[in-house]
């Protein structure tokens, strides 16, 4: 499972002319499932989400996560974090899980944040989508539950 993680003062997703979720002050989570991604890999991405220490305290330094400042979670499904640009000039996309595998664990990823206290909003699973990122600072950060980087 791989997440873009952003740090952002404002977040939301649209679909068609339906504002279907909206942050304030919080992050925002591009997810990918891949095809051998388990429900272990939902719950490490959850936990390590929700307490990456990327906030500023008061003394500037980056020492707080998104639970302790009681921000917000925007999830957005994104299958292409999967695609393979190796070999070619068109991305491969062999190794994101197929559409019924990955939407099983994206909402097992939000129930997880939601069950760690975090208020979660997310995206329209397979839809196209458009997403508006006030990314603050800007601080964005790769996960990946194989700890590939």
């Amino acid at each position: 499972m791989r997440a873009v993680v952003q740090r952002v003062t404002k977040g939301s997703v649209t679909v068609g002319c339906s504002t279907v979720g909206q942050i304030g002050k919080g992050l925002v989570v591009l997810l990918g499932v891949g095809c051998e991604d388990t429900s272990q890999d939902a719950v490490y991405l959850a936990e390590k989400i929700a307490n990456l220490r990327i906030f500023e305290d008061k003394e500037g330094k980056l020492n707080l996560s998104v639970r302790d400042i009681e921000g917000e979670v925007l999830v957005v499904s994104q299958f292409t974090l999967y695609g393979d640009c190796r070999k070619g000039r068109r991305p491969s996309f062999s190794t994101a899980a197929p559409p019924e595998k990955a939407e099983a664990l994206y909402k097992e990823f939000i129930a997880h944040l939601e069950r760690l206290g975090l208020r979660c909003a997310q995206g329209k699973f397979r839809e196209h989508m458009m997403v508006e990122i006030h990314n603050d600072g800007p601080v964005t950060l790769l996960l990946d539950s194989a700890k590939l980087f």
